[in-house]
């Protein structure tokens, strides 16, 4: 029976490893077993991150409709609202864009919005 040799993949195995955890302090990046280790968290820390990067740009875009929308005399919630009332389905993504590189067509949609607003007959008179 032929000799069974495994050292060209067991060091191709390690080197695998060692290079992915290229990068890594001090032992996490020399040494197998702690760079496996690290390699495994940093998978697990990369799976949640992934899910959170969503909910940070919807924050990031809402932030972004509200500064652009205030300045035109809306808030974020009233300019939602009057779009929702208006039948216009433009998403959180869209309006930030629209917010940051064309102020105009964002300006024409706060319009809308406000147009299509009920009077709120709750808020207080200014005089």
């Amino acid at each position: 029976m032929a000799r069974v040799k495994r050292a060209v993949n067991a060091h191709k195995k390690r080197r695998v490893i060692l290079e992915r955890a290229k990068g890594y302090r001090g032992q996490r990046s020399r040494l197998y077993r702690k760079a496996k280790e690290q390699l495994l968290h940093s998978f697990v820390y990369s799976y949640g991150d992934r899910r959170k990067r969503k909910g940070d740009f919807r924050r990031l875009w809402i932030q972004r409709i509200n500064a652009a929308s205030r300045a035109n005399g809306l808030t974020y919630n009233r300019l939602i609202q009057g779009l929702k009332a208006a039948g216009v389905e433009v998403d959180r993504r869209m309006l930030a864009d629209l917010a940051v590189t064309d102020a105009n067509a964002f300006a024409a949609l706060v319009q809308i919005a406000k147009d299509s607003l009920p009077a709120d007959t709750s808020a207080p008179v200014r005089a």
